[in-house]
């Protein structure tokens, strides 16, 4: 299917997107395992360079199979264009060197994957770009942070890792009114769950090796919006810059978009069902899951959000001590920071995703020491509840 398909399911367009066949005939997309192109002529080489002939230049910004895969998300997103990165960090880092300039503002959401933050303050407050961070579910804080400078406006929903929820519609018009850039961090829900464009955000941005991927085995990352955007400020630093998306990894994102849509709905299913198993539990202060009517913006979560994910944290109330030996009693869980894998994963946010933060902006975040996170994955959930209730035990 050579063109968005926009007439087509959801399911559909993850399957069939963006696959141009070969002369060859082939099925499946195929893999183009290649650093240049041949041109015909040396005319058609310098039309090429010049950009007024489409085509392959050179795989660290024309590919094929990396193509396959960014018009593919584009699709899904409802976005015009899409830059795939080297990483979900990366995707971060060209977008903002895309769009900002030294004197630059930013105003971020405090709940944010703490390596970002650093990402902020260490190397962008390098070069003049400063960032004021708010509570991620007060608006009016969103507004007030805002100045002359601001450019861009960056949030992750539901945040890493207390899955608190950003109402997008309410920010993206705060954003228009000051004539800033919305950006979004649609790492947990996926464009299966939400899709913040037709919310009012001008740019999205993932981390392809969480549930794009689903299975653990590439990193990547991609940036989705208008073509203007995207499509030229962003598109430029990779160009030039050069974090690029490899073609092997592209291949193995566009297998993970074809089963996309039923991964998050399983894992979504298993969520809930274990966020409401721990709500039960006399060891744990409290559970954070979107799915939950305990959950203080489930209803936003229920109208922005097709369901609401594979990852939920809880609170123990013996601080670290009790979180580190419920992880390591775990079998089956595996302990690691990764999430959106087939595999359930279980971490100490406080000691490893958050653990370069200072305690101060940790305290600020909401990151306390009991806090486990675990991203939900495919297996037989009541196998997933017994090796926890292990822990507790």
């Amino acid at each position: 299917m050579s063109d968005k398909g926009n007439d087509f399911g959801f399911e559909t367009l993850a399957i069939r997107t963006g696959h141009h066949r070969t002369a060859e005939g082939e099925q499946g997309e195929p893999i183009f395992p290649t650093s240049s192109f041949v041109f015909q002529s040396a005319a058609q080489a310098a039309a090429r360079f010049a950009g007024t002939e489409p085509g392959n230049i050179y795989s660290r910004f024309t590919n094929p199979t990396v193509r396959n895969f960014e018009e593919r998300l584009a699709a899904l997103e409802g976005g015009a264009r899409c830059v795939a990165t080297a990483s979900g960090m990366s995707a971060i880092l060209s977008t903002c060197l895309g769009l900002l300039k030294s004197g630059d503002h930013i105003v971020s959401s405090r709940a944010i994957f703490g390596t970002t933050v650093l990402l902020f303050n260490n190397y962008l407050g390098k070069f003049g770009v400063t960032t004021t961070y708010v509570p991620l579910t007060d608006v009016a804080a969103w507004e007030r942070a805002i100045t002359p400078k601001t450019r861009l406006l960056f949030l992750e929903t539901p945040s890493n890792p207390l899955t608190e929820v950003a109402d997008i519609a309410a920010l993206s018009q705060i954003a228009k009114r000051h004539n800033c850039l919305l950006v979004v961090d649609n790492c947990f829900c996926t464009p299966a769950l939400q899709q913040p464009l037709k919310l009012g955000a001008d740019i999205v941005v993932h981390s392809a090796t969480k549930y794009l991927d689903g299975q653990g085995r590439c990193i990547g990352g991609a940036v989705v919006g208008s073509e203007e955007i995207v499509g030229k400020d962003v598109y430029g630093v990779l160009r030039t810059g050069g974090p690029t998306m490899s073609p092997f990894n592209a291949w193995v994102f566009l297998k993970g978009l074809e089963t996309l849509a039923i991964r998050m709905k399983a894992h979504s299913a298993s969520a809930l069902e274990l966020a409401r198993w721990l709500e039960k539990q006399s060891a744990v202060k409290r559970v954070n899951y979107p799915g939950l009517e305990s959950h203080p913006q489930h209803k936003l979560a229920r109208d922005q959000q097709s369901a609401f994910g594979g990852v939920l944290s809880f609170e123990l109330k013996g601080g670290q001590a009790e979180a580190w030996k419920l992880i390591d009693a775990t079998k089956m869980i595996s302990i690691t920071a990764n999430l959106g894998d087939a595999k359930t994963t279980i971490t100490h946010p406080a000691t490893t995703t958050h653990g370069r933060l200072t305690p101060e902006q940790r305290a600020e975040a909401g990151i306390g020491d009991g806090l486990v996170r675990i991203a939900v994955g495919l297996e037989d959930v009541g196998d997933i509840i017994t090796d926890i209730e292990r822990g507790l035990r």
